[in-house]
């Protein structure tokens, strides 16, 4: 019997996570397979090891960052003496992923990585990691394959995994019926984010926007998604003073029926621009940190759709961009400019068209089963 380590960070890694697995005992039901994750994970039929929550809290005090650390060095030792897999599968989350990678090196454990770090991004250093050690990337992008060709390491595309895993689009009247929201006027959702780093730096602004917004434009509905990775005292502790509604664990029927969206930089600007919807992306963080990612950065674009295009189709306000009039006066621009509203929808086509309609979890699962 073989046996596969998953290890995933946050709540979309468990999602990707969940469908590779569900492939593998598909194709093999004897494949033992355990790791860190949540709920997608376990369905699958995966033992959690422990859940993703531990680390998906993490921000940047010494504490958690010591807390990273032993918990790193904890699965770590788990792999090497207890469980001993024939494979460990790295998804996202590259900085622990990697340094897990590290102290496995000369184990004879295969590791893979799924999803791997946006080295083209930013830290373009970190690719020697990879290739010292990981035996096989499993990229999603295109534009990656002769990166990491060209530093001659084995590599697989397997396409993104939301050209397949996206679901089709919410019904609108029902959505809204269920969510006692009024069809004839526009919605406007917004998406704090998964961690509570972002919360704590982004919350309080979006909030406000809508407020202003809401107060200038009484017909406009805002509702804001709670990332189901979040426990309700944490989310409810930045959400305090609005009677916005809440939705949680529908991120993507969300998205797909909302009108605009304001956006925490991350994967769901890519799910928002597969549904073609207008949106704005916000992201701010201590100043310190932000001056650092301008000293390692390899590229001007934060949000997927406008690196994987090439092109300023999503407004980025960041760092001191990210204020509530700029939030405002983009909002406004998504949904009462009819011209430019059409122009952004047509633009939005052309992510898809730039991603291969593979399906990126068999083909991931596909690669396991080879080299096992």
């Amino acid at each position: 019997m073989k046996k596969i380590f998953i290890i995933t960070g946050e709540y979309s890694g468990d999602m990707h996570a969940g469908r590779v697995a569900e492939i593998l005992k598909q194709k093999n039901p004897d494949i033992e397979i355990e790791g860190i994750g949540g709920e997608n994970l376990k369905k699958a039929g995966a033992k959690i090891y422990c859940d993703h929550s531990k680390m998906s809290g993490f921000g940047f005090s010494i504490k958690m960052a010591l807390d990273h650390i032993a918990l790193e060095k904890k699965v770590a030792d788990y792999l090497l003496n207890s469980y001993k897999p024939d494979l460990v599968l790295l998804i996202d989350y590259g900085t622990f992923n990697l340094r897990v990678a590290k102290r496995l090196k000369g184990s004879g454990i295969k590791v893979f990585h799924y999803i791997p770090p946006q080295v083209w991004a930013s830290r373009k250093w970190r690719i020697k990691g990879i290739k010292k050690y990981v035996d096989e990337v499993l990229c999603i992008f295109p534009f990656e394959i002769e990166m990491y060709q060209k530093e001659g390491i084995n590599v697989h595309y397997c396409g993104h995994p939301l050209i397949k895993q996206l679901p089709e689009k919410a019904d609108r009247e029902q959505f809204f019926a269920k969510h006692g929201l009024d069809t004839t006027r526009p919605l406007v959702s917004i998406f704090p984010g998964s961690r509570t780093i972002e919360l704590r730096f982004l919350a309080n602004t979006f909030i406000k926007s809508a407020k202003q917004l809401q107060k200038k434009h009484p017909e406009i509905q805002f509702c804001i998604s709670h990332a189901p990775n979040l426990s309700d005292d944490i989310f409810d502790k930045y959400i305090n003073g609005t009677d916005f509604k809440v939705i949680k664990g529908e991120n993507q029927a969300l998205l797909s029926i909302s009108d605009s969206l304001i956006l925490a930089s991350g994967t769901v600007a890519l799910e928002a621009a597969l549904y073609q919807i207008p949106m704005i992306i916000g992201y701010k963080g201590p100043w310190i940190l932000y001056l650092a990612y301008l000293m390692v950065r390899c590229i001007k674009k934060v949000s997927l759709p406008n690196i994987i295009t090439g092109e300023d189709i999503v407004p980025e306000l960041i760092q001191a961009k990210f204020n509530t009039e700029n939030i405002c006066y983009e909002t406004e621009k998504n949904l009462y400019n009819k011209e430019y509203r059409i122009g952004f929808i047509s633009a939005l086509g052309k992510v898809k068209e730039k991603l291969s309609d593979k399906y990126s979890a068999e083909e991931a699962a596909n690669e396991i089963i080879k080299t096992l």
